[in-house]
């Protein structure tokens, strides 16, 4: 039987890691400036940190926690209620390239792990006009 990707970076503990890294790289640097903008009219970091390591568990593999607290997995779902450009997509992605890199996490299991986590980025896009946003 494979071993879940949760496994292979080191479990539970190591994922929280992750968030929190990747959680600290958004709230602290230039590149997490868009999406610091979208959590604090939102739900707020701290709550974004909570939400992230319990989906993340779920979908490396490891224990469902945010389906067994909402009762579902869909990611477009989660953030229909958000204003996810492009921009703001590739942001995500460089945060969490960082906050990977920042562990040690690599290799062609990251690298397919970096794919995945592009496509669903970029399914997120969403039509900025529906939020009152010019498209530029």
């Amino acid at each position: 039987m494979a071993q879940a990707m949760i496994d292979r970076i080191g479990g539970e503990d190591a994922l929280r890691k992750l968030v929190e890294d990747f959680y600290d790289i958004v709230e602290f640097s230039a590149d997490g400036a868009r999406l610091r903008t979208l959590h604090i009219r939102g739900h707020g970091l701290d709550h974004a940190r909570v939400e992230q390591f319990n989906f993340l568990s779920g979908f490396l593999g490891g224990r469902r926690y945010y389906e067994e607290k909402h009762g579902h997995m869909d990611v477009r779902l989660m953030h229909a209620h958000v204003p996810v450009s492009a921009e703001t997509a590739e942001d995500w992605l460089k945060c969490m390239d960082q906050a990977l890199a920042d562990n040690g996490l690599a290799g062609p299991e990251v690298d397919r792990l970096r794919a995945i986590l592009r496509r669903i980025c970029m399914m997120l896009v969403n039509d900025l006009t529906d939020w009152g946003i010019r498209a530029v």
